[in-house]
């Protein structure tokens, strides 16, 4: 190891970024973060890093233009997550027409480490650099490169920022999926073309609520379960909050006394076993997507109003069927809380929003399982109201990401969280009285 490098590097830092010099001065000297490190060769050499390979050891300046070869050339900003060894700034700054890279310090460890054992100052010398903290940043800087090493060697405090790329990265794998398989939905869409051809469309709710009327949006997250006593109560009062639930949410609901006011319904997967329209009264109201199951909705007693979003799988039907887009990133609760600010709502709480397995289980009143993935086989974790890690699904995480930013768009609406065993939202205050 060379301290002079180190020096050497840090004096650049210190000089331009001096609160970071900081950081790492810190994280070059953690014993509790120290990764396990060592060095692998090839045709070139790189480094192991708690049995994560950094990068090739075969052909590293190959390797990084392969990784920014989808950014086009024209760009003249660009953010970098991940410092690596320093081949990707290289190769960015090589574009004669890029005048500014963002390069952003997802493991600070892990640079500290670099900065000890190789020269940087290549780069961060260059005036166009600037340096950042990703545990400092909201959300994601676009356009965006990505080391994808380091996404998995993030440091707990990057988390946020590495949730965000995941949610980006997926989102391109299902547009692309999407795509390929959007001629295997037109069957399903023309099958119910009865129903949205006759239902009224979701507009016919926006700006309905009653002034000042407050909404609850219920989910299924497992934390929902000990609110159920104080939903049963709330709602024989007068002037009630609005029950707007996800379908799944229903089964439990019904088993205590509680009676949606509005259904939203939003995967093409969803059958009378997971709401259960026989036990609902036209008390309920459902508001669906053209994708939805021809059954269900033959069986739902109530009123229907049918809604679209912006994927393309409704493209053939934006013609025909002049109904409103809700909000969709993926998950029923998007439309969910879309439809209660439409409505009208200035006050939204949240329950069951977990986007976690707290309390050892994926959702409400179902068992462990029987609603995809069992708890057990979680392949993430996000942090809880408490500050503790709880388990979850990298899916789950983008759901999270996409009713972040839909809050954050919506700054006349308050929106609360009712309990902390689950994932913080960011944009949401904790209820006062309700939180568990």
């Amino acid at each position: 190891m060379s301290n002079d490098c180190f020096k050497q590097n840090l004096a650049v830092i210190s000089r331009r970024w001096p609160a970071l010099a900081t950081v790492l001065q810190q994280a070059a000297t953690a014993e509790q973060h120290r990764p396990a490190v060592r060095l692998a060769e090839g045709r070139d050499s790189t480094l192991v890093i708690n049995g994560i390979q950094l990068t090739s050891r075969h052909d590293r300046q190959r390797e990084a233009l392969q990784q920014i070869s989808k950014l086009p050339r024209h760009y003249r900003q660009i953010t970098l997550y991940g410092t690596g060894l320093g081949d990707l700034q290289q190769q960015l700054l090589a574009r004669e027409q890029l005048q500014q890279l963002s390069v952003c310090i997802l493991n600070e460890y892990i640079f500290a480490l670099v900065l000890q054992l190789l020269d940087q100052r290549h780069w961060l010398n260059d005036p166009r650099v600037t340096l950042q903290w990703a545990a400092q940043q909201q959300d994601l800087q676009l356009p965006y490169a990505l080391l994808p090493s380091e996404l998995v060697l993030a440091s707990d405090g990057s988390l946020k920022i590495c949730d965000r790329l995941y949610a980006e990265l997926e989102a391109g794998y299902a547009a692309q999926r999407l795509q390929q398989d959007i001629s295997a939905f037109l069957p399903r869409l023309q099958q119910n073309q009865r129903f949205w051809q006759q239902d009224k469309p979701v507009q016919s709710l926006f700006n309905s609520l009653a002034a000042n009327r407050e909404v609850y949006v219920i989910a299924t997250g497992p934390s929902l379960e000990p609110h159920y006593a104080h939903l049963q109560k709330v709602q024989q009062q007068p002037a009630a909050p609005l029950f707007i639930c996800l379908d799944t949410a229903v089964p439990g609901l019904l088993a205590q006394q509680i009676r949606p006011d509005i259904i939203v319904s939003r995967d093409h997967k969803i059958t009378s076993e997971h709401l259960p329209c026989s036990a609902l009264t036209a008390a309920s109201s459902l508001v669906y997507f053209p994708l939805a199951n021809a059954e269900l909705l033959q069986q739902f007693p109530g009123p229907r109003y049918v809604a679209l979003s912006d994927s393309a799988v409704f493209a053939p039907l934006r013609k025909q069927l002049p109904a409103a887009s809700l909000f969709s990133y993926g998950s029923v609760i998007h439309p969910a809380v879309d439809l209660a600010v439409k409505m009208g709502a200035k006050r939204v709480v949240l329950f069951g929003a977990d986007f976690a397995f707290s309390h050892n289980k994926t959702h409400a009143n179902w068992q462990n399982g029987s609603i995809g993935p069992a708890y057990q086989h979680a392949t993430a974790q996000v942090v809880n109201g408490f500050g503790a890690k709880v388990p979850t699904l990298r899916n789950l995480l983008t759901y999270l990401t996409g009713l972040e930013r839909y809050i954050a768009g919506q700054p006349n609406v308050r929106f609360f969280n009712t309990s902390k065993a689950g994932a913080v939202i960011a944009g949401t205050e904790y209820h006062p009285e309700l939180t568990a």
